[in-house]
């Protein structure tokens, strides 16, 4: 992992405190949307397709701060939509660095030079770029022209200006491992802190569904990924267990108040990727109204394909503090690239009453209930 070790000490002490105090739902990342409008239409997004006066909705700088105090999770990371369309973000970025939160500032980049002087380097504040493989296979990905181009200059200019940088790649249908070992290797000759790697979600209002990996092909792709990495000294933000979790080697359920979401429409329920579900005026309400044993891959056919961090991440990290030296051991060894998977829980909705022969890895990307 390439947090730096202030991060990982503030957010090691968090982890403990839960465990001590005897917290079983407690946050790792608020997901603060603050809006949805977004200068690009991606093929795999989800959050494009709502009419305009939802994509003009703003969360005040109030309201952010508000939501931060609240969650009270170590880390923010500000999705969107793209956040630095809104006009306050540099006095929200202020207000959460000021608490000593860790804040991920995610941006497809369009804007990071214009703007860029709105911000102050910090030890607390990480512009994080999109970026979903080489030139061509990002600009498909975001269907426009150029963008790698631009978003790789501001990147350039946010490291010499003294910002810490890192990458979000979203992986896509057609993937090819030696194709994404490559780009992890320009990742770091760019110079970048770490890659923030994982499968798309199959968002029910994306504008494409053919776009999505499930199944199976995910972990053989990853697998393929780990193998060319071997010898490779990748930087990736995740813990050792989730890359072992996406080479197929844990069996895992998703933890979804792990990563809370506050949006414009409220506490979303019950994670980031689920726009359907209902909202909560509170994040305390969120924990108490969600009925949480309706999600997860086995639970919900929704969640069947999802392998998201976002999800996931927070898992692994559980897994990693009951059994330190498990995750230790997949560290040193990195992700296993050969053999069995590890078994494939089976699901328990009714869409799917015979159990005895369903997998996961049957389940189609989307299911309309």
């Amino acid at each position: 992992m390439s947090v730096p070790l202030r991060q990982q000490i503030t957010v090691g002490t968090y982890l403990i405190k839960q465990k001590l105090k005897g917290v079983k739902k407690y946050p790792l990342v608020l997901m603060l949307e603050p809006l949805f409008r977004c200068n690009l239409a991606c093929a795999g997004c989800g959050k494009i397709d709502y009419p305009d006066d939802i994509l003009d909705k703003r969360l005040t700088v109030e309201e952010c701060l508000a939501a931060v105090d609240e969650c009270g999770a170590p880390m923010v990371s500000i999705p969107g939509g793209e956040p630095l369309i809104h006009k306050d973000m540099p006095q929200i970025v202020e207000g959460i660095v000021a608490r000593k939160k860790f804040v991920y500032l995610c941006t497809n980049a369009l804007l990071l030079k214009k703007r860029i002087g709105d911000y102050k380097p910090s030890p607390y504040l990480t512009f994080s770029v999109h970026l979903d493989g080489m030139k061509d296979r990002h600009d498909a990905s975001v269907c426009q022209d150029g963008v790698f181009e631009r978003a790789v200059e501001a990147i350039k200019l946010a490291l010499d200006k003294g910002f810490r940088v890192t990458v979000n790649c979203t992986l896509f249908q057609g993937e090819k491992p030696d194709e994404v070992a490559e780009f992890l290797d320009y990742c770091m000759e760019l110079g970048v802190e770490g890659v923030t790697i994982a499968p798309g979600f199959s968002y029910e209002h994306a504008p494409r569904q053919d776009v999505f990996i499930k199944g199976i092909d995910v972990k053989n792709l990853f697998r393929g990924i780990f193998n060319l990495g071997k010898n490779r000294k990748w930087k990736l933000n995740h813990s050792s267990l989730y890359l072992d979790f996406l080479a197929g080697n844990q069996s895992y359920d998703c933890t979804p108040w792990g990563n809370p979401t506050r949006n414009v429409f409220g506490w979303q329920k019950p994670c980031y990727l689920l726009a359907d579900e209902g909202y909560a005026d509170s994040f305390q309400a969120l924990l108490d109204t969600t009925n949480w044993d309706r999600y997860g891959t086995v639970k919900n056919p929704k969640c069947a394909n999802c392998m998201a961090h976002c999800g996931y991440e927070a898992t692994a990290v559980e897994d990693t503090l009951a059994q330190p030296w498990k995750a230790l051991w997949a560290k040193i060894r990195g992700p296993k690239t050969s053999g069995d998977f590890a078994p494939e829980k089976l699901p328990q909705y009714p869409q799917y009453p015979d159990k005895s022969r369903t997998r996961l890895t049957d389940i189609p990307v989307k299911v309309e209930l």
